[in-house]
């Protein structure tokens, strides 16, 4: 089955820039507004949606993305929630929509049946960050019958043995990680996602996109120097935040002009 992620990274490097995947907390600040955010940063740009149901214990989660989703969960978020949302965004908008969820949650919900809904409701797939494709034949399988896309995570400190895993596992792209430790913003990012990417393309893996740490235009455009999309999220939580549906789609509008070559 064709992968509406990758097709989405295709159709982008066609017009000559690379991918914009945006991250935003389901659940945020409420889950009617949370839809109206998610479609605000497809209709501002993104290429992809990143979407996360709020999780008790986010161990990869900064500390803006851990006060949302403490929010969220606090206001009475439930992980059925997530499919909910997943049918109002995705009947507004054509981008692609990922969901980055923990592990546990999937386990807890089961495996079939949260691959069963999701592609229900019109989702493209998973993120796992805490899963490894060695512990996820049910999700592999789960995900080969319905044909939704698996993304797993690339660290700098992968071993060359773990990266051809992943490689071999992944479809739609791997979600490659700029920087050890957990997701916030950076005055720079590490060098060690240029490397990292290179790896991953010996690896035969043909989209890589980076994330963590990436909250500027200049560094969107920096990125994409060396990779085929870039994952910016606290950027825009926080924006969220602060300044409501108008301050993300002013935030996301200016990370969306860095994927073109002419930011460089």
């Amino acid at each position: 089955m064709s992968s509406r992620v990758a097709a989405a990274i295709s159709a982008a490097k066609a017009e000559g820039r690379g991918a914009f995947v945006g991250y935003l907390p389901i659940g945020y600040p409420d889950l009617d507004a949370s839809v109206e955010a998610a479609v605000a940063l497809a209709e501002a740009g993104a290429d992809i949606l990143e979407l996360g149901p709020p999780y008790s214990d986010p161990v990869m989660d900064g500390l803006v993305i851990q006060e949302a989703t403490q929010a969220a969960l606090a206001a009475g978020f439930r992980l059925g929630d997530t499919f909910t949302a997943l049918r109002a965004i995705t009947a507004r908008v054509d981008v692609p929509v990922l969901v980055m969820t923990y592990w546990n949650p999937v386990m807890q919900y089961g495996v079939d049946r949260f691959a069963d809904d999701l592609l229900a409701a019109g989702g493209a797939g998973l993120i796992t960050p805490d899963i490894t494709p060695d512990a996820a034949a049910d999700w592999i399988a789960a995900s080969e019958r319905t044909g939704l896309d698996r993304v797993f995570l690339a660290a700098p400190t992968s071993t060359d043995e773990r990266l051809a895993m992943i490689a071999e596992a992944s479809t739609g792209f791997v979600y490659t990680v700029s920087t050890m430790g957990i997701t916030g913003e950076r005055a720079e990012l590490d060098a060690a996602a240029r490397g990292l990417v290179a790896r991953l393309r010996a690896h035969g893996v043909e989209h890589a996109c980076v994330g963590i740490g990436i909250s500027t235009p200049e560094q969107v455009a920096g990125v994409l120097d060396y990779a085929d999309g870039a994952i910016v999220g606290t950027a825009l939580v926080r924006a969220l935040r602060d300044g409501g549906i108008a301050g993300l789609t002013e935030t996301a509008e200016a990370l969306a002009a860095g994927t073109a070559p002419a930011a460089k």
